[in-house]
């Protein structure tokens, strides 16, 4: 199966009311026909926390819809689809053991880039109302990830992606997880090293692996 965008999602903050109100833009509606992907976003796309999101390396959210039904079987939720984990690509075909950082991508007239697996934050919990849903999708491993874009340009759902360029074959979004969010004795400080100088990947997350 080819890799497909088979849904785009953008949003802009706003306020989720409730006991202790938050604001978010986890909430993203389907785009129809085609939309610019530029450097920093897509058009209409914000983020309410650029402490944490945002920025050229988190310029797209992906996750891939393969996972919404183990989603849908672990946890009952049937509106686990597309925009269900705050992304702005869901896609199929694709997922974080056959997606490796530094990869580039066609879609559409854009080009882009992985820089990073996502990581899961409170907010996905608020979300679902599931306090150990970023618990659970770090376990899992089914974490989503990251692109940069390359090169601007008109994106649309429905579209392949066509792999273009492959510079870090050892590093599957999968076992950047892995060697990252290890703990204790299976905590590998030269597993770390190695990963830290692969240079497409975000530079925020080579630090924090140094600092590590």
């Amino acid at each position: 199966m080819h890799p497909v965008v088979v849904s785009i999602q953008v949003g802009r903050p706003q306020v989720i009311a409730g006991d202790e109100p938050w604001i978010t833009s986890f909430f993203k509606g389907a785009v129809a026909g085609a939309i610019r992907l530029e450097t920093s976003n897509l058009d209409g796309d914000e983020q309410a926390d650029l402490t944490v999101h945002g920025g050229p390396d988190k310029a797209v959210c992906v996750y891939s819809a393969d996972h919404f039904p183990e989603w849908r079987r672990m946890l009952g939720e049937g509106a686990f689809g597309a925009g269900a984990f705050g992304e702005n690509f869901t896609v199929s075909g694709m997922d974080e053991q056959s997606v490796f950082v530094g990869d580039v991508y066609a879609v559409g007239t854009a080009l882009v880039q992985v820089s990073q697996p996502r990581s899961p934050c409170w907010k996905l919990a608020a979300r679902w109302n599931r306090l150990d849903l970023p618990r659970l999708v770090l376990k899992s491993g089914r974490t989503g990830w990251y692109f940069r874009v390359l090169q601007p340009g008109l994106v649309t759902s429905g579209q392949d992606l066509s792999l273009s360029e492959r510079p870090c074959p050892d590093w599957s979004i999968a076992r950047v997880n892995e060697v990252s969010y290890a703990t204790g004795r299976h905590k590998d400080a030269g597993a770390r090293r190695a990963l830290a100088a692969c240079a497409p990947l975000a530079r925020p997350w080579r630090d924090w692996l140094l600092r590590g």
